[in-house]
């Protein structure tokens, strides 16, 4: 890549969103795709020259600064975007609530007085208040997605391994991606132009809307009228709905194996580090991460095997021109303060719905088109391997029919 030009500053903004803020820019860009177009990146991936932090004050002690930027944070850059900030992340992207025992909650500026969602925390509230256009983030088990939801963003989750996570810190390799949220279809787009690359199956059309109706029954009962109208809205504009299943437990199956899965690669990842280090985490992350060592161990054959089944499965239904329709998020965004038990109870539904797409390895994108006491919540359709502009366009489809 050409030189970039950069300054840095810890100069704080109203929001919160930002653990530090940054003036970077390809001064000789030649695609201008991105020109005159803003953007913040998770404390996850690498800027070059500076040290990658994790949303962990002791990770970004006990660190060197990144030689190199990730190849999709230079992607941006070369096609003429302007990097402003490096966001406030969940630590080590370990969570969905997106608040940060360290730096603080980013403020939800879609909903004053609840959670921004994480993993991606800063990235959404940065989008959300418009201090950026778009941003960066990572997703393993929703932290794109739900933040969009809670933050009445789109939010894209690609097909898995379509982008290089080369420069960006890994939770859960087998499920990790790296995702972008933006407030406007034509935006979301138009990075996707930029960072997606070819794809055969991105030709194909929707001509058919699968309805999980195990899925909508884990919404809560005041957000089902608001999702089952933006149902309505999605069949109107894109295609006639069917019905399908994916799972008789209401995706218990899926959550079980999914929780077998993760945690092994987690503690891999991370492991060391916290046995040499012993790092300060916020409680629930600490209890994540001794779940994640006791899990190291464990058999996880049955569970890729259930992941295989699935897969297949999804595929034969969605054949090349279907989608599935589901609520993103059980619920709107909760409140900041929220006690222990309805926090376990509340990430236990939302993740039931957020592992689908990480088990199949499917793209599935957030559209914010429901609205429930005053909160936005989304609504998801999940694609075919690589149709991940299919759901770009369906997007954009809607966003001109409202």
């Amino acid at each position: 890549m050409q030189a970039i030009a950069g300054r840095y500053t810890t100069m704080s903004d109203d929001l919160g969103a930002f653990r530090l803020r940054v003036d970077m820019r390809n001064e000789a860009a030649k695609d201008r795709r991105l020109s005159g177009m803003t953007f913040a990146v998770k404390d996850v991936f690498d800027i070059a020259g500076l040290v990658t932090g994790g949303g962990n004050p002791d990770w970004l002690a006990t660190h060197e600064p990144a030689q190199q930027t990730a190849p999709v944070v230079e992607m941006c850059l070369d096609a003429g975007a302007h990097l402003t900030g490096i966001t406030i992340a969940d630590e080590l992207a370990f969570s969905l609530l997106g608040e940060n025992a360290h730096y603080g909650t980013p403020i939800n500026t879609a909903a004053p007085g609840r959670v921004p969602g994480g993993s991606s925390s800063g990235s959404a509230s940065a989008t959300a208040g418009g201090l950026v256009d778009f941003a960066l983030g990572t997703d393993t088990a929703g932290s794109i997605r739900i933040p969009a939801s809670y933050c009445g963003l789109y939010g894209l989750r690609p097909t898995h391994g379509r982008i290089s996570v080369e420069g960006v810190m890994p939770l859960s390799r087998s499920f990790d991606t790296v995702g972008w949220v933006a407030r406007d279809a034509k935006v979301l787009s138009r990075i996707g132009d930029v960072i997606l690359g070819a794809g055969a199956e991105d030709a194909q059309s929707i001509r058919r809307i699968l309805f999980l109706e195990e899925a909508f029954d884990l919404a809560e009962a005041d957000a089902r009228p608001a999702l089952e109208a933006a149902v309505r809205q999605v069949s109107k504009s894109i295609a006639p709905i069917e019905r399908a299943s994916l799972s008789k437990e209401g995706f218990a199956d899926w959550l079980a194996a999914f929780n077998v899965l993760r945690p092994p690669e987690i503690w891999v990842t991370y492991g060391s580090w916290i046995e040499q280090v012993h790092p300060h985490f916020g409680p629930q992350v600490a209890q994540r991460f001794a779940a994640a060592k006791r899990a190291v161990n464990a058999d996880t054959r049955r569970a890729w095997v259930f992941r295989a089944d699935m897969q297949d499965k999804a595929a034969a239904l969605l054949g090349g021109d279907a989608v599935f329709i589901l609520p993103t998020a059980p619920t709107i965004a909760p409140k900041i303060v929220l006690n222990d038990s309805a926090a376990t109870a509340q990430r236990e539904n939302t993740i039931r719905l957020s592992c689908i797409s990480p088990m199949l390895g499917l793209p599935e994108i957030s559209i914010p088109l429901a609205v429930v006491d005053g909160c936005p919540i989304g609504l998801s359709l999940i694609a075919p391997k690589n149709a991940d502009r299919m759901l770009l366009r369906a997007a954009l489809d809607l966003s001109e029919a409202e």
